[in-house]
């Protein structure tokens, strides 16, 4: 994903109104970037509704490149209320017409239910990217001589708790294979992205709802665009995107804003909300892709306005705590199990409304200024506690970082204290390694 700022080529701009009875719509106002899109993508409307489907390869059993049908995740028309089955017909009903109506199924991507299942989101992602889903060819050289193959072998076999259950072993073995072969074909495609843990949690939903082949495109054109900042060499982009959180917030609720300010708690607790698509933090696959349907027809920095939203819901919560870092990193970094994504969503979309990234420069820019005298800070508090002396020839001493203390740096970066930066350290740890 582009900057949000100054860089049209990489960033969306539609309006969420409230005009569907309260339900929020959405309007792409950026026609650079839809252009861009279509460019990318030409013919993507011209194809046929059958052109999605996944060719099915049988081996041992298994359906090679449809490894989601051993488990229905996402209910068939038939199963669907009749609120649902009315929103499904109008959306096919827009597919099937001559020219694809994208803004159309923008708003029922948006609107309560998105895009309901996924045989739906088979047809409709790839529509509102503007790409092309016709004679897609899957490259398979040098997926393995990419010198991060081995860190995305070793997250993708850490992924178990996202693949469906009760899958067999050759089952669960074909569909590893599948998402590292996803993503290692997307960076042999683009030398200039860059992994990063999460990435993967992204890759796994996407190839879940759609299957191997659309699973391709739609990351492809993702990692160009929405995902491209967290892709990039280092956090200062992601960084940016986080700094619109506080700012929002204060918008919306000064009492909760100056209370999370005085907790000095930063903006690390959302971190991984925003480089997973909260893929890594959500258990429920609906509750997942339910999001994709609205990130995917939004604002790339919506995942930042959701978690404001997600913030704000929590806000009596928030302030009844201890007004200190530990405290409420403790209880926002946790996603409660209960929340109602339809009102949450309902509430980005009016928030994004009321407080447009436009206007939020002033207060993003302080956010910058208070990160960077942490980022200082951080230098000399790890340099004394961390660091370790080593003598150059010269004679002259620099300072040696070992990973974690590198790790605590980057948290500071992110606006935390050094208190702060040590425990998320700590989780991150324990996240991904125990």
């Amino acid at each position: 994903m582009g900057s949000v700022e100054g860089e049209k080529s990489h960033s969306i701009d539609p309006i969420i109104c409230a005009d569907n009875g309260g339900e929020p719509c959405l309007k792409s106002l950026n026609h650079d970037f839809d252009h861009s899109l279509q460019e990318d993508g030409k013919g993507a409307d011209s194809g046929s509704d059958d052109s999605a489907d996944v060719t099915e390869e049988v081996e041992d059993g298994v359906e090679h490149n449809d490894v989601r049908r051993v488990f229905r995740w996402c209910s068939t028309d038939e199963d669907l209320c009749e609120e649902m089955k009315t929103k499904a017909g109008d959306i096919h009903e827009v597919l099937s017409a001559d020219h694809v109506n994208v803004g159309m199924l923008r708003n029922l991507a948006v609107r309560r239910g998105g895009l309901i299942t996924d045989d739906i989101r088979r047809k409709v992602w790839p529509k509102l990217l503007n790409i092309s889903v016709d004679n897609v060819v899957l490259q398979n050289d040098n997926l393995y001589d990419h010198p991060e193959y081995n860190q995305v072998v070793m997250d993708v076999r850490r992924a178990g708790g996202r693949f469906p259950p009760g899958l067999t072993d050759k089952e669960d073995e074909l569909l590893q294979k599948q998402l590292i072969d996803l993503i290692m074909r997307i960076l042999v495609k683009h030398p200039e992205l860059h992994y990063y843990q999460g990435y993967h949690d992204i890759c796994i939903t996407i190839l879940l709802a759609v299957g191997e082949e659309i699973a391709f495109v739609v990351v492809d054109k993702l990692s160009t665009n929405h995902l491209r900042d967290f892709l990039d060499v280092n956090m200062d982009k992601t960084r940016h995107m986080l700094n619109y959180l506080l700012p929002v917030i204060l918008r919306v609720d000064r009492k909760l804003g100056e209370f999370m300010e005085r907790s000095e708690v930063g903006t690390i607790f959302a971190l991984s909300w925003l480089i997973t698509w909260y893929g890594h933090v959500l258990k429920d696959y609906k509750s997942i892709v339910r999001l994709y349907d609205f990130f995917l027809a939004c604002h790339p920095l919506m995942p930042v306005y959701l978690a404001a939203a997600l913030v704000l819901h929590r806000s009596k919560e928030v302030t009844m705590e201890d007004c200190e870092m530990t405290s409420v990193h403790s209880l926002l970094s946790k996603i409660p199990d209960d929340l109602q994504f339809e009102d949450l969503i309902s509430k980005a979309g009016e928030v994004f409304l009321n407080c447009p990234p436009s206007t939020l420069a002033k207060q993003v820019r302080t956010q910058l200024r208070k990160q960077q005298l942490h980022l200082e800070n951080a230098r000399k508090q790890t340099s004394r506690k961390y660091g370790q002396l080593d003598k150059k020839p010269s004679g002259k001493s620099s300072i040696v970082f070992d990973e974690t203390s590198l790790k605590f740096i980057a948290m500071t970066a992110l606006g935390m204290t050094a208190s702060a930066a040590i425990l998320a350290v700590i989780n991150i740890l324990s996240e991904y390694y125990y």
